[in-house]
C-alpha cells in the first residue's frame, strides 16, 4: 500500500488519544494539527486534497491500514464485532455508566486475551484509550485492584506497546483526563449495553477450546434466507470462537422437496455469507446405519408400526389416546417393517413410531412418527430406497455419530428439545447439548420455505432470487452488503428473546457501509423535466473529469459534460423565483432571468452563469443534466413488501395482497 502524507486536525482541547495512539501502533503516520475550534470534528487530510472526518471513519482508516495483520479482524465477523466497539466504547465510558462499564469489560475479559479475536485489534487501543483518557478516575480504580481481569488486560496492551502509548498519554493525558476520546454522535440511537453484548457473552455449556464441534443442517429445499443466515452464521461464530469444528449437513430426508439445484445454491448462500466449514456431509449417507437403528428400535420394543390414518393419528395424539397398533408384537411389526422397506402397497399405509409416553403432557413425547413411505426417487440415491427417517429421528442420530457437540437450534424447537434428547437415550448414543437462539422473524415477511415455495410456484415472483423475497441472493440482489447482515445478526447475539425485527433496520446498517465509499452520480427525473438555458454559458460543450465521492478517492472518477442548456428536475423548477440565484451542483451560481409557462406549466427557464457568486449564500442547490445526445436513460426501481399483513404468522397468503 502506498503511504501518503496525512495530517490530523483537531480541537486542542478535545485530541482524540484513540486516533493517535492506534496510528501510532499501526505505523501510520501522521503530522499533528491541533488548530481547529473547539468543538469541531477531527479531520484527516492527505496530500492527495482528500479528506475524512469522524473518530470512526480515522480509526477504521487506520485499520485497514496498519501494519499489525489483527488491527481490523480477520474476517467480516471480528470486523462487525470491532465496529460495534468503535461505536459504543466512547458512550460506556463516560459519565455515570463509567463503573458498570467496568464491571462488564472485568467479566468479558476473564476468559480473554483481547476483545475480539486471538490479536490486537482497533478495538483494544479504543476501550484502552477511553479508559487512559478518563486520567484520575481509572487510575483510582486500577490501584484499587476492583477488576482484577480488566487491570491485566490493560497492563498486557501497555506492556506490548508501550513506548508508543506512553508518548501520546504523557503529551495529551494529565490527572483530569483531558485527553479523553470524543464519542461519536449521540444523534444515532445506541443500543443499550446489555442488548448489544448478550450474543458474545452467553457461553455454550460444557463447552472446551479445541473440543467443540457444531453443525449447520438446512433442508435442501429451497434457498437459504435472512433466518438461515442467522443460525449459519452463529454456528460460524462459536466453531471459531472455540477453536472447534463446523459441519454443513444437508438434512435430505424427503425426496418429494429437494434437488440438486437447492444443494447448490445453498452452498453458494454459505460462501456469499463468508461461513468457512471442516466438511460438508449428507443426512442420506447415514440411511443405512438409520435402518439398522429403526429396527433394533422395533427389536427392543422401544418402536412399532403403525398403519392408523394420518388425521386420526393426529387427534389421538392430541388427546393422548393410544394406537391400536401400539402393543403389537415383534414379529408383526418386523413384517410390516419389511412391507414398508419394500414399498408394497401394505407398506405405503403404515410409519413406524417411536414407544415413548402417549400421556406425556409435551405432545412431542407422544409416541413420534420415525419413517415413513415415500415413493419419489431421491435427488442423491435415486429410487434405491421406499422408506425415509423424519427429522425428529434422523437429527439426534446423526448428530450423535458426526461428533456434534452442540446442536444450535432456533427457540421454535424448544418444546421438542426433550423428544430429541429421548430419542438418543433410547438409541444408546452419547448425549448432545442443545442450546436455543431466537427465530429471526421480519416484518412483512414469511421465512417458512414452504410458503416461499408458494411464491415461486404461483409466479408472484421471478424465482428465488427476486430483490423483494428475503432470501441471502434476493437481498444481496436487492444492494445488501453481507457485512451489513453480519452486523445486523451480531447484534441481535444468541438472545433467546423472540423479537420482530424492522427491515429498516438493516437498511441503515446498509447504508452506513455503503455511504463513505458509494460513487455519486447524477440523475433527472425525466418526465416534465425543464430545459435551463444559461446565455452566457459555453458555446462549445465541455468535459471535466471530478471523483465520483468527494470524500472517497476509490470510488474514481467520472466525465461531467458542462453546456449551454442544462436540464432541471420539475419540481425544483417550480420553486424557482424570477432574479434568484441558485447554485448549480459541481459548477457554481447561475442567476435566473426568465420563466416560460404554458397553461400554468413550467416549459422553460433562461438565466445567466454567477461562477464568482457565493455558494454560502443561495438557498436552492441544484443538480442538473447538460443537453446532450450521450445522455443515458435508466429505470430507478422501487420495491415494496410482497405482503401487506405486518405480522403474517397465521395469514392465508392469497389473502395478503
Amino acid at each position: 500500500m502506498v503511504r501518503m502524507e496525512v495530517k490530523l486536525a483537531f480541537p486542542q482541547d478535545r485530541p482524540p488519544l484513540s486516533i493517535i495512539s492506534a496510528a501510532k501502533i499501526a505505523g501510520v503516520s501522521v503530522i499533528i494539527d491541533p488548530t481547529l475550534a473547539s468543538g469541531s470534528v477531527p479531520t484527516l487530510h492527505f496530500s492527495s486534497g482528500n479528506f475524512i472526518h469522524g473518530v470512526n471513519t480515522i480509526l477504521r482508516y487506520i485499520a485497514r491500514a496498519a501494519s499489525v495483520s489483527s488491527f481490523y479482524g480477520q474476517d467480516d465477523i471480528q470486523a462487525a464485532q470491532i465496529d460495534q466497539w468503535l461505536e459504543y466504547a466512547p458512550l460506556i465510558l463516560s459519565g455515570s455508566e463509567f463503573e458498570a462499564a467496568c464491571s462488564f469489560l472485568d467479566g468479558y475479559l476473564a476468559t480473554r486475551t483481547f476483545l475480539v479475536g486471538y490479536g490486537l485489534s482497533i478495538a483494544d487501543i479504543v476501550v484502552w484509550s477511553n479508559l487512559t483518557g478518563t486520567g484520575q478516575r481509572w487510575e483510582s480504580l486500577r490501584r484499587s485492584k476492583k477488576y482484577q481481569s480488566l487491570v491485566r488486560w490493560f497492563n498486557s496492551v501497555a506492556a506490548g506497546y508501550g513506548d508508543a502509548l506512553d508518548e501520546v498519554t504523557s503529551a495529551y493525558v494529565g490527572k483530569r483526563g483531558i485527553g479523553k476520546s470524543p464519542a461519536p454522535s449521540l444523534k444515532e440511537k445506541m443500543p443499550g449495553l446489555k442488548e448489544n453484548t448478550s450474543g458474545h457473552e452467553i457461553d455454550l455449556p460444557g463447552a472446551k477450546v479445541g473440543e467443540v464441534c457444531v453443525r449447520f443442517a438446512p433442508e435442501p429445499s429451497g434457498y437459504l434466507h435472512i433466518g438461515h443466515a442467522k443460525a449459519a452464521l452463529l454456528n460460524k461464530y462459536f466453531a471459531e470462537r472455540y477453536k472447534g469444528r463446523l459441519i454443513v449437513r444437508f438434512d435430505d430426508t424427503n425426496p418429494s422437496k429437494e434437488s440438486n439445484e437447492f444443494v447448490e445454491n445453498v452452498l453458494k448462500d454459505i460462501e456469499t455469507l463468508g461461513v468457512k466449514y471442516d466438511v460438508v456431509t449428507y443426512t442420506s449417507d447415514y440411511f443405512p446405519k438409520l435402518m439398522e437403528m429403526a429396527e433394533s428400535l422395533i427389536k427392543q420394543g422401544k418402536a412399532y408400526i403403525d398403519d392408523t390414518p394420518k388425521e386420526q393419528m393426529r387427534s389421538e395424539r392430541m388427546d393422548g389416546v393410544e394406537s391400536k397398533r401400539r402393543n403389537s408384537t415383534v414379529e408383526e411389526n418386523l413384517s410390516l417393517w419389511k412391507e414398508m422397506v419394500n414399498g408394497t402397497r401394505r407398506g405405503t399405509q403404515c410409519c413406524v413410531r417411536g414407544k415413548l409416553d402417549m400421556q406425556d403432557p409435551n405432545k412431542s413425547l407422544r409416541d413420534p412418527v420415525y419413517y415413513r413411505c415415500n415413493p419419489d426417487p431421491h435427488h442423491r440415491v435415486g429410487s434405491k430406497y421406499k422408506v425415509y427417517p423424519t427429522y425428529d429421528f434422523a437429527c439426534p442420530f446423526v448428530d450423535a455419530l458426526e461428533g456434534v457437540t452442540h446442536a444450535l437450534r432456533s427457540s421454535e424447537y424448544h418444546d421438542r428439545n426433550a423428544q430429541y434428547y429421548r430419542i438418543l437415550q433410547d438409541m444408546g448414543l452419547r448425549r448432545v447439548e442443545i442450546y436455543e437462539f431466537s427465530r429471526l422473524n421480519m416484518v412483512y415477511t414469511v421465512l417458512s420455505k414452504r410458503k416461499l415455495l408458494w411464491f415461486v410456484q404461483n409466479k408472484m415472483v421471478e424465482d428465488w432470487t427476486d430483490a423483494r423475497f428475503p432470501t441471502v441472493q434476493g437481498i444481496v440482489r436487492r444492494g445488501l452488503k453481507i457485512e451489513a447482515l453480519i452486523q445486523f445478526i451480531l447484534e441481535q447475539g444468541a438472545s433467546k428473546n423472540l423479537n420482530l425485527m424492522e427491515w429498516d433496520k438493516l437498511w441503515t446498517i446498509n447504508k452506513k457501509i455503503v455511504d463513505p465509499i458509494c460513487g455519486r452520480h447524477t440523475a433527472v427525473l425525466k418526465e416534465k423535466c425543464v430545459l435551463l438555458t444559461l446565455a452566457n454559458g459555453p458555446e462549445e460543450p465541455f468535459v471535466r473529469i471530478l471523483p465520483r465521492h468527494k470524500k472517497y478517492e476509490g470510488a474514481g472518477k467520472k466525465a461531467t459534460t458542462f453546456a449551454n442548456r442544462i436540464w432541471l428536475e420539475y419540481a425544483d423548477a417550480s420553486v424557482i423565483s424570477v432574479g434568484e440565484e441558485v447554485t448549480l451542483m459541481d459548477w457554481g451560481n447561475a442567476i435566473i432571468r426568465e420563466i416560460k409557462t404554458d397553461n400554468g406549466t413550467i416549459t422553460q427557464l433562461v438565466g445567466e452563469l454567477h461562477l464568482e457568486g457565493s455558494v454560502k449564500m443561495t438557498k436552492l442547490k441544484l443538480t442538473w443534466l447538460s443537453d446532450i445526445e450521450d445522455l443515458v436513460s435508466l429505470s430507478l426501481v422501487d420495491f415494496d413488501y410482497l405482503i401487506n399483513k405486518k405480522k403474517a404468522r397465521n395469514h392465508v397468503l392469497s389473502s395478503c395482497w
